[in-house]
Formats: C-alpha cells, structure tokens, sequence
C-alpha cells in the first residue's frame, strides 16, 4: 500500500468511526509532513458547537499546535472528502503543499452535507448574497493597515 493510501485509509476510518456515534459528522483529515502524521482529526462541529470544527480545519489547527508554527509548508492534508470552500481556504491560509481528498462534494450532498450554495455566493457580488453586506467607515477601516505597513516587529503570514 502506498503512502498515500495509508494515509487516506486513517482519514476514512477516523470519518467512519465517527460517522456511527454523535461525534460531529462523517469527515475525517490528517496533516502529514515529511512522513509523518502531525495530527489527525474528524469533524466536531456538534460536540464543540462551533460550525467552523471541520475535520480539516481541526487538523489544521492541531498540526500548527503540534509544529508551533502558523505555516504547514512541506505537507500534506488528507481529507475523507473533498474539502468545503472554508477548509479549502484554511488550507491555502495554512500553505499545505498539497490536498489528497477521496469522497467529492457531490457525494457530500447526497448524505445532506451540500455546499454548492457556498460556491454560488462567491460568484455573486456582495450586495446580491443572500446575507447582506454592507460597507461602512471606509477610511477608519484602512488605519490598521497603515499601522500594519509600518510596524517593523511585523511578523508576516
């Protein structure tokens, strides 16, 4: 067996094992780095009460704990399922070199977990998005930029 397939077995068995009890969802993801896995996590998006425990995103944020770094350069996400638009996102905000993924979004759906509503609001400009958006005080909310800009201690990412 590969590594690859190693690795995305333990993203399936740990969606299985918590697809048969009250965990969270049937996601599973790990993080792997130079041969190693940093951490491997399901989804706990019920237990936890926060919409953002994505299997990915909670591997994600263990892997950097784990690391003690903000950056996850040189490895790899394994996700039981093609990654939603916020675990994507996560993933390029954490700079993971590459995503393995096995089930797909259409599959997703099928079970109730169906995204596509996410992608069609990206597509849209902001004031047709079925949450409204609105833009105020402009230039106050460029200051802190300005102060980023010039902070010399910056630490970037």
């Amino acid at each position: 067996m590969s590594h690859e397939n190693k690795y995305m077995k333990q993203a399936i068995e740990l969606a299985k094992e918590n697809a048969s009890t009250s965990g969270g969802g049937p996601f599973g993801a790990l993080i792997v780095k130079e041969g190693r896995v940093i951490s491997a996590c399901s989804n706990s998006v019920t237990p936890d009460n926060d919409p953002t425990a994505h299997a990915e995103v909670n591997a994600i944020r263990s892997a950097c704990k784990e690391l003690n770094t903000f950056d996850l350069s040189g490895s790899t996400l394994y996700s039981s399922c093609e990654p939603c638009p916020m675990c994507l996102s996560a993933a390029y905000w954490a700079k993971v070199d590459k995503i393995i993924f096995a089930a797909d979004r259409t599959d997703a759906a099928e079970a109730g977990f169906s995204d596509a509503f996410i992608y069609d609001e990206f597509t849209l400009a902001p004031e047709k998005r079925s949450i409204p958006i609105e833009r105020e005080m402009q230039k106050e909310g460029a200051e802190p930029f300005e102060l980023w800009i010039k902070n010399e201690k910056k630490i970037r990412y």
